[in-house]
Order: structure tokens, then sequence, then C-alpha cells
């Protein structure tokens, strides 16, 4: 029998579970490996609402007055200057009346002394040709000159009251009109907040809210740690956060805000107030559908693809 050693004939086999080891390992390595983080395509997200340039505007009606009559009704589209409202004119009608009696009263009194005062300027002269002509009196000339003066200073002073009871015309003219409310621009009426007999005034509160026809846009407020990763001019998509059913909309960036502030749009009391946000302001790409609303929440999503190409850009020497 051979004395050779049992573990030298073990050798080969070991080798071999030794590579199929290390075999093993590598497939592990290359079946197990943890996948490679997605890259968004989005540089940011912010929540955003529906609106126009400016607001809904709340009209108030110009003077104080009982209601007397309502030309609107909401959800009616009003041109600019068409009548809305108006008050009792009754009071402001009679100012009127008065003062155009005053203006003519004092128009005619005008009138009157600029006649007797061309008549007195006639007669100085023909007095002071006459005493030149060694053929009448030189104190008559002199007095008939200073009367014409005198009347001269009267008719400045009718003049001058004739125009302050224009001014007066004028004024009372005015404040009837102010009892009457026009639309300022074209648009719809949306809430209508007062009625006919209801006594009103500019520090009553608003007496309609009209929606002016302008182009919708979207305001987002963007988290401060994403105003660095949004510009002037990037794209964006527009989502529905309300559950209307309104498509997702294309828009870009028109400008963005240089004021921190706390977040409107956010539910939580406690989450609104330890954020800070910048007002971002797009508009859409192409007039959005009517089922996006005024005040209708959005969320905007900012496309990474516009950052990248941005920063991609050569610096201008």
């Amino acid at each position: 029998m051979s004395s050779r050693p049992l573990f030298s004939s073990s050798l080969p086999l070991l080798a071999l579970a030794a590579a199929l080891a290390l075999a093993g390992c590598s497939r592990d390595d290359v079946d197990t490996g943890k996948p490679a983080p997605a890259v968004s395509p989005y540089a940011a997200v912010a929540r955003g609402k529906i609106d126009i340039e400016g607001g809904l505007l709340k009209l108030s009606m110009p003077r104080d007055g009982v209601v007397a009559e309502i030309k609107v009704h909401e959800g009616d589209r009003v041109k600019k200057g068409q009548l809305l409202a108006m008050l009792d004119t009754e009071p402001s009608k009679l100012a009127v009346t008065s003062a155009e009696a005053e203006q003519k009263q004092a128009q005619a009194q005008a009138d009157l002394l600029e006649s007797r005062m061309k008549a007195a300027d006639q007669r100085a002269e023909r007095l002071e040709a006459a005493a030149k002509a060694g053929a009448g009196d030189a104190q008559s000339a002199d007095d008939a000159r200073e009367a014409s003066r005198q009347l001269q200073g009267e008719l400045t002073n009718a003049r001058a009251n004739a125009a302050l009871a224009a001014q007066k015309l004028a004024g009372a003219r005015y404040e009837l009109a102010q009892r009457s409310l026009l639309a300022p621009v074209d648009g719809e009426i949306v809430q209508r907040l007062i009625q006919p007999g209801a006594t009103a005034s500019p520090q009553g509160g608003p007496a309609f809210v009209l929606l002016p026809e302008q182009p919708r846009l979207v305001r987002a407020e963007l988290n401060e740690s994403f105003v660095r990763a949004v510009s002037t001019g990037m794209r964006a998509e527009v989502v529905d956060d309300s559950g209307s059913g309104m498509p997702n909309l294309s828009a870009h960036v028109l400008r963005i805000g240089t004021v921190f502030g706390a977040s409107a749009l956010e539910d939580d009391p406690l989450v609104r107030a330890n954020t800070r946000t910048v007002e971002c302001v797009l508009a859409f790409d192409q007039p959005p559908p009517a089922s996006a609303r005024i005040g209708q929440r959005v969320l905007v999503r900012f496309s990474a693809g516009d950052a990248g190409a941005k920063n991609a850009e050569p610096k201008q020497p």
C-alpha cells in the first residue's frame, strides 16, 4: 500500500471549490447590487393657484346713499363704462339745478357790466376828443375815464364770480355722476353684494366683485430651497390639484419674486409658520380651458431639462 498523504489528493478539489466560491461571489455582486438612484425629471415642485394679474376687483359705491337701481346680475358680462348700479340722485340733481341758476345769474351780471363798460369807454373817448379840440371840458373827460376804470374793476370781479359759479356747477355735476357705479374694465360680475333700498357707502364694503377679462396665470409658492433651481423662462407643467379634471397644461416662468414670505397655500398651520416661500408667476403657453377657474389649486413641476440647459450655457464675457 502507498503511504502518500490523504490531503495531497484533495488539493484539486479544494482549488475547484475556491474557484466556484469566487465565481459565486462575483455573480452575487452583479445580481444583488443596489440599483442606481432615479433621477427626477423636475428641478422643483411648488404649490400654486390660478389667478389673473391684479386679482379680482372689489367695487364699492363712490358715495354714501340709498341704492335706487341695480342694472346687472351675477354672471353677467359687462363692458368698460357700463352702468352697474345707481344711488338716489334727487339731492344731487337739486344741487345741479341750483348751481346752474347761480352760474346763469353770475354770467348775466358779467354780460351787463361788459355792456356798460363799453358804453363808458365810448363816452370817455368822445369827451377826450372834444377836450383836445377845445370843444369840451377836460374835467368831464377825466371823470368819464375814471368811471370806465371803475366799471372795468366791477367787470373783472363779475367774471371771477361767473367762473366760480361755473366751477361750482361742474362740481355739482361731478357729484351727480358719482351717484352711479360704472364698470372700470371689461369683465364678468362674480358677486353682487347690495340690494335696492339698502344703504351703501365706500366704507361699507364692496358692492360688486368683478373678474376682469385678462389672461389667466399661475402664482406658485417656491420654497426657499428651490429658489436657485428656478429661473425666468423655465418651462413647467401645471397639474390640477383639486380634482376638477383639468388636463395638464404647459407654462413658463414670467418672474420670480425678491421677497420671502409665509406660505398662503399650506393647510398645516405649523408648517405654514415655519416655511418661507417666494412668489413665482407663470404664464400659460396656451389659453387654459374653461375648467381652469380663478383660485383653483394646482401643482407646478419645473422642468429639470431647462435648468440643465441653462446651467450648461457658457457665461458671457
